[in-house]
């Protein structure tokens, strides 16, 4: 066999153009070579040649942006001239006047110069606002957007009557514009300003829970509340009142509707049997713990909410299950233990008849009455505030208009470097 038709073994096949022609393969691997990207120069001279007009680009890039911010920041167009240059909306309860001492250092300013993170910050140390938007807008403005924080309930602390949001902030309010805007909330009491926020958080929630329940399935029997105290985050306690006296409802911290509504099924029988009632904890299953005026850490005999004879019990301690008190032998007491049904029904067996019917309407109109004097007793107590407010509010008035004056004054001069400094109201 001739030596050229052999393959050695290892070799690559090689095949021959039939006619002998291979300047064309040369030809394209040569044509593709000199046609390499422009970003990637094939010769040393070429990267050299990108590598400083890179540099060159990047350094006009930078002198051009080093000149537009000198120019910027220099050019009178861009400064906030006054106070008129800053505009604000959500503003109701917060006055113009509270908010522009925030910006007083601002006034004659370059607008790019402003710090808009810490103004905002600022704004939102101001009691009654939630959250605060603060904008530039070209070529000299300011624009501030607030969400101010809506009360839920009235405070009292000794004889201050303030206003607390959802969060537990107290938003404090002149007595006379609380009276013009028909507040109805109930009054809290245990909202201590001396409290950390976390802590009156944490009361509020527990308010929160207690309307959300009582007020599910549109029932609206928040209304019947005029009082509650959240000194015990644990124990919601609730002033309820009873065909002309009050009756403290210890609600606990959950189950509020099924015990609110074990509270209205029996307090006619509770009150018939024992007069003199003024606090019913509501906290233990199976059973509800009575106190009379003046009572005294005994136990009365007491029935059950099918009118059978129950043993009393003492009130459990702290801590001690309710079903786990001692029994004790009946004795004429001022407290009582009584044991429910655990059927027991929304309604008492005494609203099966007409004579019931008639104590239950009774009882409903007294309940009516007490509303309508919680209520007129309220606008008294404001109106009894508004005298002692006129004069604070005369002086922050004067305040407030010496803070415009001046901030008018330092805007048609040359720009102060003194910071403005601000009396806000802790929370």
């Amino acid at each position: 066999m001739p030596a050229s038709g052999r393959n050695l073994p290892g070799m690559p096949l090689q095949m021959t153009d039939p006619e002998g022609d291979d300047s064309y393969a040369t030809g394209s691997s040569r044509f593709r070579s000199s046609r390499s990207a422009w970003w990637r120069p094939a010769t040393t001279l070429g990267r050299v040649f990108l590598a400083l007009g890179a540099l060159s680009v990047s350094a006009g890039l930078i002198v051009a942006s080093l000149f537009l911010k000198t120019y910027l920041g220099r050019d009178n167009r861009f400064r906030v001239a006054g106070a008129e240059n800053i505009e604000a909306t959500g503003l109701t309860q917060v006055s113009r006047a509270e908010m522009l001492p925030v910006f007083g250092e601002d006034i004659g300013r370059n607008i790019f110069h402003v710090p808009l993170a810490d103004r905002r910050k600022q704004l939102e140390e101001i009691p009654w606002v939630e959250r605060a938007t603060v904008m530039r807008v070209l070529p000299d403005q300011i624009r501030v957007a607030v969400v101010e924080r809506k009360p839920v309930a009235f405070t009292r602390h000794g004889q201050q009557i303030g206003l607390v949001d959802a969060n537990g902030v107290l938003l404090s309010m002149p007595a006379a514009t609380m009276a013009q805007h028909h507040y109805s909330f109930p009054v809290l009491t245990g909202i201590d300003p001396g409290d950390p926020l976390a802590s009156r958080n944490a009361r509020m929630a527990v308010y929160g829970r207690l309307l959300a329940e009582l007020d599910s399935g549109n029932q609206h029997l928040s209304e019947q509340i005029s009082e509650i105290d959240l000194t015990d985050p644990e124990d919601a306690r609730v002033l309820m009142p009873e065909q002309g006296t009050d009756i403290l409802a210890h609600l606990g911290e959950d189950h509020f509707l099924e015990r609110y509504q074990r509270y209205k099924a029996h307090i006619s029988e509770w009150r018939q049997q024992y007069p003199r009632l003024v606090d019913v904890d509501l906290r233990y299953e199976q059973q509800v713990v009575l106190e009379m005026a003046h009572g005294a850490n005994a136990v009365e005999p007491a029935t059950d909410s099918n009118g059978a004879s129950a043993s009393g019990a003492l009130k459990p301690s702290a801590g001690q299950p309710a079903n786990s008190a001692a029994a004790a032998p009946p004795a004429p007491t001022e407290n009582a233990t009584l044991k429910l049904d655990s059927k027991h029904t929304e309604n008492s067996p005494a609203d099966q008849n007409p004579a019931a019917a008639s104590i239950k309407a009774s009882r409903d109109k007294a309940l009516k009455d007490k509303v309508e004097r919680d209520k007129i007793a309220k606008e008294k107590l404001i109106r009894e505030l508004t005298a002692k407010d006129k004069a604070e509010r005369d002086r922050k008035k004067r305040e407030a208009a010496q803070h415009s004056a001046a901030i008018s004054s330092k805007g048609k001069t040359a720009p102060s470097t003194r910071p403005a400094t601000v009396a806000r109201q802790g929370q």
